[in-house]
């Protein structure tokens, strides 16, 4: 691995939506005995990002040629996108961003806007504008190693993130240097880079989010008490923040407490309906029997992937799992193949696999698998996806394998996959 940092301490790379946490990231510096910043609740930020909002604007009304303000309210509104998970503030982002003009910041702003709508083509020839223009910006490498990892380029986007890393070791090249060597399969090198990451955090805003992060880290490898410790250090530093209290419910479920879970993620998606939330709760009714309650979630989830895709943020690749989930496999074949079309990253490759074998098409869908573990990224569901194609092809001791890593990397990937997996592997087990 190329990352010089590597030498002091594991670094790496993330593509998550929540990294618009750090879209705003200050100067680093050490928290490390610290005081404890005061909790940020969710309604308080969104009020805070508001008055921010009108401040914009007034000084815009005074002052239209102000190309900076442009850019800043443009970059207010995709954040505001986020928080509230509302995508009509993905219009009023693009309009601000236009008035910055021909500048590397309207190009930064630009950038991140077409990778929050998942157009990451357009986010790659933004992020170049950007460097061409600010070739100092490590701002703009980020949001070029964002695209160049959804992509599937995966050497450009390493050369992005080291470049990201001489320029600026903060919080937020740390955090995507770290996701870099996660999909490349060294879970300690990750975990390592986001206490690096965690270290430099100057902001509650990135406190948190580094919790999270190493939240996730754990779930994904079946440490629940770690998950929880971060999950809750992290909404210590950011009360009631979505996505630490969407990880809090999930150890809630791993650990039987199906009530609490359930109920908070009723309140979570009534303040943010998000897909994955959405999805995560019908799945988590269904597996508990509430099968009508379930079927209302997903019917909401279908009208948000709506809205999104009618305000230029098509998700053809979560949908494409949704359906193949739900074994609709022409609509999954559809949306994967669509997505294909665009970017042949790893993980479109494990949709492209799945909704061919939802089809029955398991010898080709093995190919895609192959490619979708070609990283040597430690996933559950890559792994609980690939057991099913092997156990479709007959190839019992393999699927077996993989059903076993599936479970052993994190027996609650998926609150109806993960249960799938289990009976798959005992009927195999037992021969049947």
């Amino acid at each position: 691995m190329k990352y010089q940092v590597r030498q002091a301490v594991a670094v790496g790379l993330l593509v998550t939506a929540a990294l618009a946490y750090l879209a705003a990231s200050g100067p680093a510096d050490s928290r490390a005995g610290g005081a404890q910043p005061e909790p940020v609740p969710v309604v308080a930020q969104q009020n805070e990002m508001h008055r921010v909002v009108h401040q914009l604007q007034q000084r815009l009304h005074g002052l239209p040629e102000d190309k900076a303000s442009w850019a800043k309210l443009g970059a207010s509104y995709v954040e505001l996108a986020r928080v509230t998970a509302d995508p009509t503030y993905y219009a009023k982002a693009e309009g601000a961003l236009k008035n910055a003009g021909d500048t590397g910041l309207a190009a930064v702003g630009m950038g991140t806007l077409a990778n929050a709508r998942h157009d990451f083509h357009a986010a790659r020839d933004w992020a170049q504008k950007a460097i061409a223009s600010l070739p100092s910006s490590a701002e703009a490498y980020g949001v070029l190693a964002d695209a160049l990892t959804q992509l599937g380029d995966d050497a450009g986007a390493q050369d992005a993130v080291q470049k990201m890393l001489d320029l600026k070791p903060s919080t937020a090249s740390f955090a995507r240097a770290s996701y870099h060597f996660e999909l490349h399969g060294d879970v300690d090198g990750a975990r390592d880079a986001m206490t690096r990451a965690l270290t430099a955090a100057s902001t509650p805003e990135e406190i948190a989010f580094c919790h999270y992060r190493l939240g996730e880290l754990a779930f994904d490898h079946n440490r629940l008490d770690e998950a929880a410790q971060h999950y809750e250090q992290g909404l210590a530093a950011r009360g009631d923040d979505m996505a630490l209290t969407q990880g809090k419910a999930k150890v809630a479920a791993a650990r039987g407490d199906v009530p609490v879970a359930l109920d908070t993620y009723r309140k979570l998606v009534t303040r943010a309906p998000l897909p994955q939330y959405l999805q995560e709760y019908a799945e988590l009714l269904e597996a508990n029997g509430r099968t009508e309650e379930a079927a209302r979630q997903y019917d909401v989830l279908s009208e948000q992937q709506r809205l999104m895709e009618s305000q230029g943020a098509s998700d053809d690749l979560a949908a494409a799992l949704v359906a193949a989930d739900r074994g609709d496999g022409m609509q999954a074949l559809r949306r994967a193949e669509a997505e294909w079309s665009r970017r042949q990253s790893v993980f479109v490759a494990d949709a492209m696999a799945w909704a061919l074998h939802v089809n029955g098409r398991d010898a080709e869908a093995l190919a895609y698998s192959d490619r979708a573990n070609a990283l040597g990224w430690q996933n559950a569901t890559f792994s609980y996806h690939r057991g099913m194609i092997l156990a479709a092809l007959g190839r019992v001791a393999e699927a077996q394998e993989a059903l076993v890593q599936a479970l052993r990397l994190n027996a609650n990937f998926s609150p109806l996959q993960s249960l799938k997996a289990g009976r798959k592997l005992a009927e195999l087990r037992g021969g049947r």
